[in-house]
């Protein structure tokens, strides 16, 4: 009775460490069939990084379900995104099975939120402030989302704990769509948030492969906020044309999160700022509640966009590490299958043509129409077969050091590198 307790009084205040692993905790008892509860890690003081997975096949990843999540908490002070995450959660194990909508999207979706990335920091914040507190940062005084690899220039930072365990977390699931949850604005930005002049920087807009796409994910949240989408800002000196931005178009940020998700980890991530106080009083949870309930539901949708499908050999084994990409969008670490030969594509509605290359081996190239299967809570579904490969490919992993560079350095650069020169070959030989 003490473990269903917490799942069934949650309350619109803060929940610190043992509380909301109280929390969790009964969600997992009173919900076995639809939840898992597991640590990724521990902080600097030893507090474990909770993440909660919901769906029809909560403990383990099921061929053609996609792995979805949210991460709140990344800075310490930030706290609305926390408890939202946390009343996400009840909302979803308290619909199914009741809201056809819900159902369907937990029976078709694998879903991950980690309510906090960072305990450490919350719980080193013990005066609440709108603006800046020293629990922004982990115990060892890091930014971590200026701690992961950066695609455009070294990042010196000493890889956290908290950061590892994340990394750690991406390279096991196959996950396609996410969102990190801050504060101190009211806006939806999207990759990239570092560039140079091979993603258009040098007009002050970072442009990923896959910008339309980021784009469409930006206003789906902040149209389905309650008033995100009117660009209003916190201030008269900070407004977004409907309430989405570039992230380098805001301001450069080097090791950020989410573009360690689309570079490495095939994951397409954008950053909410839900508040523009960073700690509000608790009295106002509620309403935050209310202004992102629908958006936080809507978002989940869009990781069924697209295409997916499963690349077998002749005698219908799964091949992994297969390239999979849309012509005209190649990525600079590119895309490929995972260990069960699966890929998955976010892309508008739209023709395009699927590339499947086994390195060594010839490519298979189809053509789709893709259609909006948002409400189906299923992509389009490709498959391709190679009948003369019956062996798994073999690749080498994607090197963690930048992958754009330019001559002179960031600021003065017109041209890329040797490096990258090479590797933009190289992707042109393959697709070619």
């Amino acid at each position: 009775l003490l473990l269903l307790l917490p799942a069934a009084a949650l309350e619109f205040r803060y929940h610190h460490a043992e509380e909301l692993e109280a929390y969790l905790k009964g969600v997992r008892a009173a919900y076995p069939a639809i939840t898992h509860l597991h640590s990724i890690g521990r902080s600097v003081e030893g507090r474990d990084l909770w993440v909660l997975v919901l769906g029809r096949f909560p403990t383990h990843h099921k061929i053609g379900i996609p792995e979805f999540k949210y991460v709140a908490n990344m800075h310490g002070d930030e706290t609305v995104g926390r408890e939202l995450l946390l009343h996400l959660i009840d909302f979803l194990v308290t619909s199914y099975r009741r809201d056809p909508v819900i159902t369907q999207l937990l029976d078709n979706t694998r879903i991950h939120i980690m309510p906090t990335m960072n305990p450490d920091g919350f719980e080193a914040t013990k005066v609440p402030n709108c603006y800046y507190s020293h629990g922004r940062y982990n115990k060892n005084g890091e930014d971590l989302n200026r701690n992961f690899p950066d695609a455009f220039e070294i990042n010196n930072a000493t890889i956290q704990p908290e950061t590892q365990a994340v990394m750690n977390w991406i390279k096991n699931e196959t996950f396609v769509l996410s969102a990190n949850l801050h504060g101190g604005a009211l806006v939806a930005s999207y990759t990239f948030d570092n560039g140079n002049s091979v993603t258009g920087s040098l007009q002050g807009y970072s442009r990923s492969p896959d910008d339309d796409v980021f784009i469409h994910l930006a206003k789906t949240y902040s149209y389905s906020h309650a008033s995100m989408h009117k660009g209003i800002g916190c201030d008269n000196r900070q407004t977004f044309s409907q309430g989405i931005t570039n992230g380098y178009s805001w301001y450069q940020l080097e090791g950020g999160m989410q573009d360690y998700n689309y570079v490495w980890g095939q994951c397409f991530e954008i950053t909410l700022e839900l508040s523009c106080c960073k700690y509000p009083p608790a009295d106002q949870l509620e309403k935050f509640w209310r202004d992102n309930k629908v958006a936080l539901i809507e978002y989940i949708k869009q990781v069924h966009l697209g295409v997916k499908g499963q690349v077998t050999d002749r005698n219908g084994n799964p091949i992994p590490n297969v390239i999979v990409e849309a012509k005209g969008r190649p990525h600079v670490c590119p895309y490929r299958t995972n260990q069960q030969g699966e890929y998955f594509l976010l892309l508008l509605p739209g023709t395009y043509e699927i590339n499947a290359t086994v390195p060594g081996f010839k490519s298979i190239m189809k053509t789709v129409e893709i259609r909006n299967n948002t409400g189906s809570f299923s992509a389009l579904k490709q498959d391709f077969s190679f009948s003369e490969v019956s062996l798994q490919s073999r690749v080498t992993s994607c090197p963690k050091t930048p992958l754009y560079q330019e001559l002179g350095g960031s600021s003065a650069a017109v041209k890329p590198t040797p490096h990258v020169l090479a590797l933009i070959t190289i992707v042109l030989v393959i697709f070619k």
